[in-house]
């Protein structure tokens, strides 16, 4: 492993290994006014949200690495502290790239990018009619991280006013995930689309309280075949399967393995493995515990 101080790296060369290391990141599509009513629209990756109650957007419009200028976002939100974050879909991805090319403060990037300004409600900044969700946001505050070149600046937004498509909503009214068609940065020239193909669903540990690894059996925790998320899942149950249900279970599911290869512990070990790594990412848990449990049973 390589290791670095980041005192010692050229800040291009430590801005690129961030931003490929740190990922894939939300974009916010932030659009802002200045004080003569100059439309701005810029995306940003450096974004998340931070908080519900009350609810807290934070982006930053960092200053350029080569020229530690400062961006037109960030010096319109210093003097009227609105913005409107417009959330980014697959279907407007080379719109909101063409919005980033450094145009003057005086141009309108919805002019340039073919986006449709929609009037907000309680804010002054224009809304991306073609982002599927679009926050109306107040400037709280702006926190300047620096003053050189790849500096951030902190622009702490709190949600005023929110827009949802409704062809991105489930049947509960929900965004649906599958619907949305979200996309994110990664490093260099890469995006992220977050469609059906890359997604996938982990169930969250909220309520129940798994065993952990400290009491998976040793033969388990100690396998060759079976990772580090493997066990992770394995560990993630309350109670392991009982006798009754792991005999049961043997009989009917495993006979055939292990009459074809009870001559051969180590080999029979090592096939109950392989079937339980697969029973794993079929999301058979059960499966999987009860054919581990069954090669000491």
């Amino acid at each position: 492993m390589i290791t670095y101080d980041p005192k010692d790296l050229p800040v291009p060369k430590l801005h690129q290994y961030l931003l490929g290391a740190i990922g894939p990141r939300p974009i916010a599509f932030a659009s802002t006014i200045d004080e003569n009513g100059n439309h701005n629209l810029s995306p940003f990756s450096f974004f998340n949200v931070f908080s519900a109650a009350p609810p807290v957007l934070i982006f930053s419009p960092a200053r350029n690495g080569r020229t530690n200028t400062t961006k037109d976002t960030y010096n319109n939100v210093k003097k009227v502290p609105e913005v409107v974050i417009n959330i980014v879909n697959y279907d407007i991805l080379h719109q909101m790239s063409l919005s980033s090319s450094p145009y003057a403060p005086d141009v309108d990037e919805f002019v340039k990018a073919g986006f449709t300004p929609v009037a907000s409600e309680k804010i002054r900044p224009m809304r991306v009619k073609e982002s599927p969700v679009q926050f109306e946001c107040k400037v709280n505050q702006v926190i300047e991280l620096g003053d050189q070149g790849g500096a951030g600046n902190l622009v702490i937004c709190e949600v005023v006013k929110i827009h949802i498509n409704e062809a991105v909503l489930d049947e509960n009214g929900m965004i649906d995930q599958k619907k949305i068609g979200l996309v994110a940065r990664m490093g260099g020239n890469w995006y992220c689309h977050a469609n059906e193909a890359s997604m996938f669903e982990v169930t969250k540990p909220l309520t129940t309280i798994g065993i952990g690894f400290d009491q998976l059996p040793d033969d388990i925790r100690n396998s060759s075949i079976l990772s580090g998320n493997d066990l992770a899942q394995l560990a993630g149950v309350e109670m392991l399967p009982n006798e009754t249900d792991v005999n049961e279970y043997k009989l009917i599911e495993l006979n055939e393995l292990f009459m074809e290869l009870e001559d051969t512990p180590a080999q029979l070990e090592e096939a109950l493995h392989q079937r339980a790594k697969q029973l794993l990412a079929d999301n058979d848990l059960t499966g999987a515990w009860m054919t581990l449990l069954s090669f000491n049973d």
